[in-house]
């Protein structure tokens, strides 16, 4: 019996040996591991892009838009390539950070990036330019029952007040200001002479469009949205003031949006050239646009109106620029790959010249007429975020001076390209 007793210890003793031989074994291994595993995440996290802080979140987002551009003005003809000026590359970061239940703070930083600038593109340059652009940087504090308080450089209430009254996808691609980016720094031809670029005669401070402003260095507040009707007003840049409404309303079978603004300044410098020669300085500006898609069929028509008015203007001046458009088409998913838009559109601009300096055989333009009209095909491709597109665009026009009125070469273009979103 004590032999068998002495059998059992030893068992025991025994098993509590390798026990703790194995134990000490996997603590030896789980320690090597875990300190390999750390210093694996320490690489990781030097390599990769993370927030400052928990508190405000970090999102990045942006675009690649670039196209081909085939030109003719009559007498040249070219292909360029480049970067779609009309929404250029680029790339945001966003966040916010809940303060509780009702009030929100948060940021937007967004950096344009220009390869070749279409907007600059004309008969004699390819407008390598390969540079950044500070577009927006803001702070703002929102509340759901309050409305939005935004400060920094920021849209100001009437910035691209006709452009985002568009419901479907030429929004990004032919907006109320896609004529006057596209060919505006290109020359007009007379009798199949280089003359006068074709900005030169269209009015509007912002993007050769009267009727929206731009991003400016603002103080803006944006009302909460009731029932689909929003309001926005901004102020800054010594002295420069406007404010919209936006309405969209709830509709069964149709997609609809309606947006109106005013605004005015006295800052002769950072508003533009046209109100910085114009008279004292001050300018007024206002327009209205809106558009409505049918959601069954597709059919969409889109449409607005703005107007630019310079102040205190000598009478021999016309002191008002003037422009509508009207676009319409066809926007329906016929296959899996995403939404197609087939669209034509035309637009006149009826330009006072009282702000510029443009002249023709020594004769100071008074006032201008210029027509566009285009046809293009937007295909989304839903998987891939990104929209593929085909263009044909068409100009024509004249100018009055002292000594009569001036007829100008056609202008044609045809535009290809995608962007690609992320």
């Amino acid at each position: 019996m004590l032999g068998f007793q002495r059998q059992i210890s030893f068992g025991i003793l025994l098993s509590g040996l390798l026990f703790a031989a194995a134990h000490a074994q996997a603590a030896d291994l789980g320690g090597s591991c875990c300190a390999d595993l750390e210093e694996r995440i320490a690489e990781l996290e030097a390599t990769t892009a993370r927030k400052g802080n928990r508190k405000v979140s970090l999102t990045i987002s942006g675009w690649v838009n670039e196209a081909v551009f085939f030109w003719d003005d009559g007498v040249e003809d070219n292909v360029y390539v480049g970067t779609n000026d009309l929404e250029r590359d680029r790339f945001r970061l966003t966040g916010e950070a809940k303060i509780d239940g009702d009030w929100s703070a948060g940021y937007v930083i967004e950096i344009g990036i220009r390869g070749a600038n279409s907007s600059q593109f004309s008969q004699t340059s390819q407008a390598e330019v390969n540079s950044l652009d500070d577009r927006k940087a803001a702070w703002f504090v929102s509340s759901k029952t309050w409305g939005k308080v935004s400060v920094g450089q920021e849209g100001t209430a009437t910035y691209h007040l006709l452009d985002d009254a568009d419901v479907t996808l030429t929004r990004n691609y032919s907006d109320a200001e896609a004529s006057g980016v596209y060919i505006g720094a290109f020359q007009t031809r007379i009798d199949g002479e280089l003359s006068v670029t074709w900005r030169s005669l269209l009015g509007g401070f912002n993007n050769a469009t009267p009727g929206q402003s731009g991003r400016r260095n603002i103080v803006r507040y944006d009302t909460p949205t009731y029932h689909g009707l929003s309001a926005a007003t901004a102020w800054g840049e010594d002295d420069m003031w406007d404010a919209s409404v936006t309405f969209k309303p709830d509709l069964r079978d149709y997609k609809a949006i309606v947006r109106a603004g005013y605004g005015q300044s006295s800052d002769p410098i950072t508003n533009g050239n046209r109100c910085a020669t114009a008279g004292n300085g001050d300018c007024y500006w206002w327009g209205v646009a809106g558009s409505i898609l049918h959601i069954d069929t597709g059919l969409f028509i889109y449409a607005g109106y703005g107007a630019e008015e310079y102040g205190n203007v000598p009478a021999v001046f016309d002191n008002q620029s003037s422009v509508w458009f009207v676009q319409g088409g066809i926007e329906r998913k016929w296959h899996p790959l995403g939404k197609t838009n087939l669209f034509a559109e035309y637009r006149h601009d009826d330009a006072g010249l009282a702000a510029s300096t443009t002249t023709i055989d020594g004769a100071r333009v008074l006032s201008s007429e210029v027509d566009f009209w285009s046809l293009g095909v937007i295909q989304n491709i839903e998987k891939a975020a990104m929209d593929l597109y085909a263009m044909y665009r068409h100009t024509d026009g004249d100018a009055s001076t002292r000594l009569g009125t001036t007829e100008f070469d056609d202008f044609q273009m045809i535009i290809t390209g995608a962007k690609i979103q992320f």
